[in-house]
């Protein structure tokens, strides 16, 4: 391999302290892009985070796009959205979050997206829901249960519960 080929290794502080063109994971001590958001990717963001807002913020939920999230001491993701019980307090949050949610892009290979639904179950992240926003299809993965899709027309999560008819968003 050419040097210059030699992919860039920074320490978590780094990472931190740097501003990049476009949001990166860290992992290993290497940055790894994320694709960007097209139209239809967007779109969806924006309606999954106003449903969160009006239905579950009220109760005390705090929901956050695009939020560093440090899964392991040295990896750093960034969900498309994060749902909290309660404020986390932390500028870079290690707590984890309810529930985290991932919107695939086209360019998505779901080889790459299971590593980050395994980083998010590590954590102990208890739900992460994955959305299609070109199929329309939504799954979901627990610890418990892997990775499955949802057939019923509406995403679930108990204690508490969270429910969201696809309806309301796609």
């Amino acid at each position: 391999m050419d040097p210059i080929d030699k992919p860039l290794t920074l320490s978590l502080g780094e990472y931190l302290a740097t501003t990049f063109e476009a949001d990166c994971d860290f992992v290993d001590g290497h940055i790894e892009e994320r694709n960007w958001g097209e139209w239809h990717h967007c779109r969806l963001q924006l309606k999954i985070g106003a449903y969160f807002l009006s239905n579950y913020e009220p109760l005390g939920m705090r929901v956050v796009p695009e939020l560093r999230l440090r899964v392991t001491p040295s990896r750093v993701r960034f969900p498309d959205l994060c749902v909290f019980l309660s404020d986390p307090h932390e500028r870079v949050p290690s707590t984890p979050p309810f529930l985290c949610i991932e919107i695939l892009s086209p360019e998505d290979r779901m080889s790459r997206v299971e590593v980050r639904i395994n980083d998010y179950l590590a954590m102990g992240v208890p739900y992460v829901w994955i959305l299609d926003p070109e199929t329309r299809q939504a799954f979901t993965a627990t610890a418990a249960e892997g990775l499955r899709e949802v057939k019923s027309g509406t995403l679930l999560t108990s204690s508490p519960v969270i429910a969201m008819p696809f309806a309301n968003v796609f």
